[in-house]
C-alpha cells in the first residue's frame, strides 16, 4: 500500500500559531519562524522608510506606488508574508483598508535575510513570487551588509545587481532616487 498524502495546512493551521511567531502556508505546508531579531526589524523598517516619501507618498520621487510592511499575501493557496511589498498604482490605486489580507501579488517584494528565515526566503518563497509574476525580488542580508535584485526572466529569475556596505545605488525598481546603503545598516 502507498504512503497516505499528507495532510495540507489550512487557515486555521496558521491561526493556531502563537503571536509571538510568524506563520507561512507555502506550498501546503505550514511554516513557523521566530518575529524578526532587531538586526532584521531595523534594516526593514529602515528600507521601508527610505522608500517610503519617494514612491509612496511621492515626496521628493515619482510616487506611483502602496509599499506596505509584512503584508499577508494569499497566492493560489499560500499566505506569504514578505518584509516588505509594493505594488505599482495603477494596479491597487487605494489600499483596501479594510483587508485583513491580499489577493493581488505585489509589483515588488523584500525579504529581509536572517538565519531563520534564509532557506525559506531563497528555495521557498521565490518560486512562488515567480510563479505569482512578482517583477523584482530584493534580498536585504542585514549581517553581511548586501542588497540583491533579482529580476523575472520567463518563468524564473536573474540576478539583476549586488551592492554591499555603504554604496549608494539606484536600484530597479526604485532606480528613480538614490538610496544609500549605509543609513539602512546604521544602529
Amino acid at each position: 500500500m502507498g504512503e497516505s498524502a499528507a495532510r495540507r495546512a489550512t487557515y486555521d493551521d496558521l491561526l493556531a500559531v502563537p503571536a509571538n511567531q510568524i506563520a507561512e502556508i507555502l506550498n501546503g505546508v505550514l511554516v513557523t519562524h521566530p518575529r524578526p531579531g532587531a538586526l532584521h526589524a531595523r534594516a526593514a523598517s529602515r528600507l521601508g522608510a527610505a522608500l517610503d516619501g519617494p514612491f509612496d507618498r511621492g515626496k521628493g520621487g515619482p510616487g506611483g506606488w502602496v509599499i506596505l510592511d509584512e503584508p499577508e499575501l494569499h497566492l493560489h493557496g499560500s499566505v506569504v508574508v514578505p518584509d516588505l511589498a509594493g505594488w505599482r498604482r495603477e494596479r491597487m490605486p487605494a489600499v483596501p483598508m479594510n483587508a485583513a489580507a491580499f489577493e493581488l501579488a505585489p509589483d515588488w517584494v523584500c525579504e529581509v535575510l536572517s538565519p531563520p528565515t534564509i532557506a525559506t526566503d531563497r528555495a521557498d518563497k521565490l518560486p512562488l513570487y515567480a510563479v505569482e509574476r512578482v517583477a523584482r525580488v530584493w534580498f536585504v542580508e542585514p549581517v553581511a551588509r548586501t542588497l540583491e535584485v533579482y529580476e523575472l526572466d520567463g518563468s524564473s529569475y536573474r540576478a539583476a545587481a549586488a551592492w554591499r556596505d555603504a554604496a549608494v545605488v539606484r536600484a530597479a525598481p526604485f532606480d528613480a532616487v538614490e538610496l544609500e546603503l549605509g543609513s539602512i545598516w546604521t544602529p
